[in-house]
């Protein structure tokens, strides 16, 4: 089983569809977990079969998301 490690970003409204955008196409991103405040937005499960078929519409959500403008809290879950 592959290690894994976690990490936390903050992002401001207008930064959250660019970031989200890059750390899919990293493609060592196991799951991305979207906050606002303690509240969980959206979790997302990454895997290389499945992040084909969901980036448009997933990156349609996010930019939908980003349009509440208010800061977010990126939980990013990789693999080593």
């Amino acid at each position: 089983m592959a290690q894994t490690t976690r990490e936390k970003i903050q992002v401001t409204a207008d930064r959250l569809y660019e970031t989200v955008r890059k750390l899919i196409h990293e493609g060592n991103v196991r799951r991305l977990i979207i906050r606002q405040g303690e509240r969980t937005i959206m979790e997302i499960p990454l895997t290389v079969a499945a992040v084909g078929v969901l980036v448009a519409p997933l990156l349609a959500a996010i930019a939908a998301l980003a349009a509440l403008a208010s800061d977010y809290t990126l939980e990013i879950e990789r693999e080593q």
